[in-house]
């Protein structure tokens, strides 16, 4: 068997050119951070946010990733800027409330527009520029199993995000690129304590490891998926909940 560096060596990033979409929301911000800490060179998109300062080398772009020329602009942008495109980490999206008797066509359409139209748009262009292979991350949900009420639209986007990475990763494993999905559970924020008090409350309840979840924490799961340590997993969906679909619901 080939001999293999150390663990250590095989999640350093340095050297590395990653995308992440919606880098200025919470979670984006996490996984930027953790991204640069590893040493990856970032291309950091947001659209009515602002990017995170990071240290180590990094750029960032306003663009609205639905729009037909988006994914291309982002693409070029880090080939223009690093040479090169070895991760991509879709994050970007949004999350309005509505249930489904009352859900009008048009916020149906939004939904799957900005949350898989332009994830499956930027992966595509992104895949094709990834002429030495490499790693991409939809940021799904444990929403795309298991829906919450008023989220139907929400859920049924995220559930296309991992079947979307499954088939992309089926299709482009003899190119060298791997596709695979992180699936957050309740992730915290400021203030969330108190705008949602009950919601909160039962998550922990819930939780296994009984707190909610950290930006930081799908940021490691990121990085995990975009490092050579897995090298040998394409296809599949990480979830980072703190154990709460391990949990009995009857």
């Amino acid at each position: 068997m080939t001999s293999l560096p150390p663990p250590g060596d095989l999640l350093d990033l340095a050297g590395k050119v990653v995308i992440v979409t919606g880098s200025g929301g919470g979670i984006g911000t996490g996984i930027a951070r953790r991204l640069a800490a590893a040493g990856a060179d970032l291309l950091l998109h947001v659209h009515t946010s602002t990017a995170p300062e990071l240290d180590g080398k990094h750029t960032a772009m306003r663009v609205d990733l639905i729009s037909k020329s988006g994914p291309d602009q982002v693409t070029a942008s880090a080939l223009e800027h690093f040479g090169r495109i070895d991760g991509l980490i879709n994050n970007a999206g949004i999350q309005p409330l509505a249930p489904l008797i009352e859900m009008s066509d048009e916020e149906f359409r939004e939904m799957i527009e900005t949350n898989l139209t332009a994830v499956h748009r930027l992966t595509k262009a992104v895949a094709t520029a990834m002429a030495q292979g490499g790693s991409i991350v939809h940021v799904a949900s444990i929403e795309g199993t298991q829906p919450a009420r008023n989220h139907g639209h929400y859920a049924a986007a995220k559930a296309g995000l991992l079947m979307h990475a499954r088939a992309a990763a089926l299709e482009w494993g003899d190119r060298g690129i791997r596709v695979n999905a992180v699936s957050p559970g309740l992730i915290d924020r400021p203030g969330l304590d108190q705008d949602w008090p009950e919601g909160v409350a039962r998550w922990q309840q819930a939780a296994p490891l009984q707190r909610l979840g950290t930006p930081e924490d799908v940021g490691d799961a990121c990085v995990f998926l975009i490092s050579d340590l897995s090298r040998w997993i394409t296809g599949t969906n990480l979830v980072v909940d703190g154990g709460v679909l391990a949990n009995t619901t009857w």
